[in-house]
């Protein structure tokens, strides 16, 4: 019995050992097999890198002679009094800029693009989403009224200003005539040509031209709406506003924001509709900081002075641009931490 137990204790400790031995091995052996794994993953990320370079490098070149080369250009010429002909002699510094700052005409022209950036999100974001509720619901003609709402913004920015021009003309314009068949007088000048109302003129005129790129994105956000929730609205007993408001309205906050963010953008680059209904006038009543910048360097031959109006430009974009991506659309980027907080709380 004894030489028993010693020969069974005697083998347990060599299992043990054996074990002990062959699990260094098994490690070393994952780890060979592991390594080539990693020596054949890079190869394929450098060419994933690779073949992104090779892609994006046409889309690069492109922006940077098309953006970066003018804005550099741009900068350069704002520091010289150069008329457009000869070398750069004549450095002036940052004279230009304090011109152009100290220029009513561009303050004024400034305070014109706000005005049209405030009132095209006003008269544009509930026309544009009640339209698109509207157009939303299932009709014979939907497609109709669809293709009519997004017809003007496809229109060209000359045809659609040449059309407004010639209907806007003071007493034989077709407004007006329709509008004396009605009893009712225009204004003496016209419309484009009253100081008082030019500006709002070109901002009606704005409106319908843009209106059908509000309608048709609204139109998009839509559709990723489930059916569920109004379905389950209803259901509750909600009220066609309730469900409008409770529902639609916030699940549309990303699509109302990117809107707003290109009417803000284009609402400052706006040139080709002012310059065409009105130039800028009568009495420099509808400048724009792009109008006023093409005026100085076409007209007068001021082109140190453009480049500094367009300089200024640039960096009244940016830094809407900019404020507008950190405090309305940072939220879009964002994940939601107030679900992962309830989470860790339960």
């Amino acid at each position: 019995m004894t030489e028993g137990v010693k020969v069974v204790s005697a083998t347990v400790p060599a299992r043990q050992s054996t074990a002990a031995e062959a699990r260094p091995r098994n490690t070393a052996a994952e780890r060979g097999s592991r390594s080539p794994k990693r020596k054949l993953r890079a190869p394929a990320d450098k060419r994933k890198n690779l073949e992104i370079l090779f892609f994006v490098t046409p889309a690069l070149l492109l922006i940077a002679m098309f953006m970066l080369v003018p804005i550099i250009q741009a900068v350069r010429f704002s520091v010289y009094n150069w008329k457009g002909f000869g070398p750069l002699v004549d450095f002036v510094g940052l004279q230009n800029y304090v011109r152009v700052l100290q220029n009513e005409v561009f303050t004024d022209a400034l305070v014109h693009n706000l005005v049209i950036i405030a009132g095209s999100i006003i008269i544009q974001l509930p026309l544009g989403l009640a339209i698109a509720l509207l157009l939303n619901r299932k009709m014979k003609i939907q497609g109709l009224l669809r293709t009519i709402i997004f017809v003007p913004y496809v229109l060209s920015e000359v045809i659609a200003g040449v059309v407004w021009f010639q209907l806007l003309q003071p007493q034989y314009g077709l407004i007006d005539t329709v509008l004396a068949k009605l009893g009712i007088q225009g204004p003496a000048q016209g419309w484009l040509g009253t100081p008082d109302l030019a500006l709002w003129t070109v901002l009606i005129v704005l409106t319908w031209k843009y209106l059908g790129l509000a309608v048709i994105l609204f139109l998009a956000g839509l559709q990723g709406v489930p059916d569920e929730l109004y379905e389950a609205a209803q259901i509750d007993g909600a009220s066609w506003w309730q469900i409008q408001r409770k529902i639609t309205i916030p699940l549309l906050g990303p699509t109302l924001r990117t809107w707003g963010f290109l009417s803000m953008v284009g609402s400052l680059q706006l040139f080709d509709m002012v310059w065409i209904l009105t130039g800028g006038g009568p009495a420099n009543s509808t400048t724009t900081m792009a109008t006023f910048l093409v005026s100085e360097g076409t007209k007068r031959q001021n082109f140190g002075v453009a480049s500094a109006a367009s300089v200024i430009l640039f960096i009244v974009a940016l830094i809407l641009a900019v404020s507008y991506q950190q405090f309305i659309l940072k939220r879009d980027t964002q994940p939601d931490t107030s679900r992962k907080r309830k989470k860790v709380r339960r």
